[in-house]
């Protein structure tokens, strides 16, 4: 496995798994919204930002597009992702048009993403790696929207896995991390007992290295 696109890589996640890959010697084609942060990043030699909205498809062709130059994509990991309002609703108050928009970009941009890169995905039987979280398979309250999104996008992830057997599909949740979102989703809290996103980069890349089946996977346990 030589090239990566990893969306949402401007920061915490992804920008800790864009440098593990890149220091490994990937190539690693790399998206954000934020064009600005993107580039003041400084990610280095072997990443390639292509700053854009995973959520328009003429994007998401480009990520495409730059990943066919370096022979294909062998891993996809859909890691861009939102939340929601901050502080989150419940259910019986939440905002129809923005629920729409967390699915937009939590279930349906992933997948469109990962059906334009299967046929390299295929060829090179690689893999593709969704982000996913706890309450995607836990009743919290307050997290409605963004846990059915990301359990929409674990049961979407079981089907492809079915469905595609040269392909290792993965549905990994990295767990409780230091990151923007998590002091989006408890504002006014001190997170500082999580750990780094940089902390389960090792993890992420011992999965990468043994290949297991597809499924569900708990960083934790790497």
């Amino acid at each position: 496995m030589t090239t990566a696109i990893i969306t949402g890589a401007s920061r915490g996640l992804g920008r800790a798994l864009t440098g593990g890959l890149a220091r490994a010697g990937w190539n690693v084609v790399v998206d954000s919204r934020d064009a600005e942060a993107l580039a003041a990043v400084g990610f280095g030699p072997g990443v390639i930002p292509v700053a854009g909205d995973v959520t328009d498809s003429v994007h998401r062709k480009a990520l495409i597009d730059v990943a066919d130059r370096y022979g294909g994509a062998d891993l996809l990991v859909n890691n861009a992702g939102i939340l929601g309002p901050s502080p989150q609703p419940r259910l019986a108050d939440y905002p129809v048009e923005v629920l729409r928009e967390v699915y937009e970009v939590n279930v349906h941009a992933p997948l469109v993403l990962t059906q334009l890169a299967l046929p390299a995905l295929r060829k090179r039987g690689g893999a593709v790696l969704n982000l996913t979280s706890d309450a995607a398979i836990e009743a919290y309250a307050g997290w409605g929207g963004y846990g059915s999104a990301k359990a929409a996008l674990e049961q979407l992830s079981r089907i492809l896995a079915a469905e595609e057997p040269d392909v290792r599909v993965w549905w990994a949740d990295p767990g409780d991390l230091r990151t923007r979102m998590q002091q989006e989703a408890f504002p006014g809290e001190d997170i500082s007992d999580r750990p780094e996103p940089e902390s389960v980069v090792p993890a992420f890349l011992r999965l990468l290295a043994a290949r297991p089946e597809s499924g569900r996977v708990r960083v934790a346990q790497w």
